[in-house]
């Protein structure tokens, strides 16, 4: 059978026999033609009359009586679709004043003013209650039909009043569940936003690091020919030198067998005009000099090259930490020389299998920044290296300006930087985490403005395993 809805009444008055009356009306007694009916049907076979569910009224003859009531209907979860109120009660309320406090407790209820009488025009009991959609007139003497025309509106009316406010309490739950579905969704966009744009610049950072090598390899390939000739000619200048050197030797120890006065004047004149005794000991001094000059250029080929690995540069090799960190500083020596002094404080550190040229980005990019976060005083940037538990760690701290506290949460940010407008881009320290992300390792800092800076980088002995 169908759910019939809500049919519970509350009716105050002050009145018995109206209570009487309305009970008459909504919920009569079984009738002599009610029981024919149901012999007829026995008796003939015919189908049962349609049932026609009867009313729940309850009865209070005060206002407070019937407030009463309907605080207990709720408290019982059982309310009251809807309440016949008579106008005047001597006792206590009248019925504006008992339909206010009832509306107070429950907003829902739809109300039947009952009177004879004109104690208030319609226009007042609107400015008064000021709710003309729950509330209607009823004159007495009642009509039957009418009372049970309005019974049945208006508890229907309360039944499709709840369904429609459940109807809308789910579209709420609904929409508050897309809402949610949208904005973890909108966060996840974000995210892979945010990820796809580090993925960018590191793409951007790999392809400077690209021409870096490039560059590196057409520097070798132009400067280590000439080089190399320069060298070879420098080791035949040596030679010859040892032995004109030695040719000299023997004509000084020659030069008092000269008979000829005049010609051996000549000779010590030329000697002492020339400054030959000097001569000897500047030649080999040159050609030292000369030599360590060769050599050293060689090295700045070696470290351009160590650094950028131009050969490697996407391949994971076992690399030795100490030679990067050693070339990744004679790069930046112009930068760093006049700033700060670098302490280094290394470890005994096994081979790491990485990508030498990311972890040497990384490491120039956070001495550079140490070096520039200098005041006017020369500072002091320490490297310190250890192993343990299967990790290498590297810090790079300085004694500089420190970071602010506000700055501190958003170092690591892409395009976020404190240098005025042309002197960063802001991606340094964002590629250098994502890169140590790469290799399996944690970037951290520790800062107090004043006081300097620490940045901790730990990686894995072997992470070639994270290839992307």
């Amino acid at each position: 059978m169908d759910n019939p809805g809500n049919r519970r009444i509350l009716l105050i008055d002050d009145t018995p026999s109206i209570h009487d009356d309305f009970r008459k009306i909504l919920a009569p007694e079984p009738s002599d033609t009610q029981a024919l009916d149901a012999f007829e049907a026995q008796l003939f076979g015919t189908g049962p009359t349609t049932e026609v569910r009867e009313f729940e009224i309850d009865s209070a003859y005060r206002g407070q009586d019937g407030l009463k009531l309907l605080e207990k209907a709720l408290v019982e979860d059982r309310p009251y679709a809807m309440a016949f109120v008579d106008m005047r009660m001597p006792q206590g309320w009248d019925g504006v004043e008992t339909i206010e406090h009832l509306w107070q407790t429950d907003p829902r209820l739809q109300v039947v003013v009952c009177t004879a009488y004109a104690d208030y025009s319609w226009e007042e009991l609107l400015a008064r209650l000021r709710v003309a959609d729950r509330l209607l007139i009823l004159k007495k003497p009642f009509d039957n039909i009418e009372v049970s025309q309005l019974a049945c509106s208006l508890t229907a009316k309360w039944d499709m009043t709840q369904r429609l406010q459940q109807q809308m309490e789910s579209l709420e739950h609904q929409v508050r569940v897309r809402t949610e579905d949208l904005t973890r969704t909108n966060s996840v966009l974000q995210q892979e936003m945010a990820e796809r744009k580090q993925l960018e610049s590191q793409l951007i950072q790999n392809e400077k690091l690209a021409s870096i090598g490039q560059l590196a390899a057409g520097v070798a390939h132009e400067i280590n020919n000439p080089i190399g000739f320069i060298s070879s000619n420098h080791s035949t200048l040596e030679t010859y030198f040892r032995e004109l050197l030695e040719v000299l030797q023997a004509y000084e120890s020659a030069e008092p067998s000269i008979a000829d006065e005049d010609l051996k004047a000549r000779v010590i004149a030329l000697r002492k005009r020339v400054d030959l005794d000097y001569l000897k000991d500047d030649i080999p001094s040159l050609l030292n000099e000369t030599r360590e000059g060769i050599g050293r250029v060689r090295k700045i080929i070696q470290d351009l090259k160590d650094f950028s690995r131009v050969d490697t540069d996407t391949e994971w090799q076992w690399a030795d930490i100490h030679q990067g960190i050693e070339s990744t500083l004679n790069i930046v020596a112009s930068e760093v020389k006049y700033r700060a002094d670098i302490v280094r404080n290394f470890g005994d550190l096994p081979e790491v299998k990485c990508l030498p040229s990311q972890i040497n980005q990384v490491v120039m990019n956070l001495v550079v920044n140490a070096a520039q976060a200098m005041g006017e005083a020369r500072g002091r940037i320490v490297i310190t290296t250890w192993a343990g538990d299967g990790r290498v760690g590297i810090e790079i701290a300085d004694d500089g300006s420190g970071i602010p506290d506000d700055v501190l949460p958003h170092i690591f940010d892409p395009f976020f930087t404190t240098k005025p407008v042309g002197k960063g881009t802001g991606l340094g320290l964002s590629l250098s985490y994502g890169i140590v992300q790469k290799h399996g390792g944690t970037l951290s800092v520790q800062s107090h403005e004043g006081e300097g800076t620490r940045f901790k980088i730990e990686l894995p002995i072997d992470a070639s395993h994270r290839q992307a």
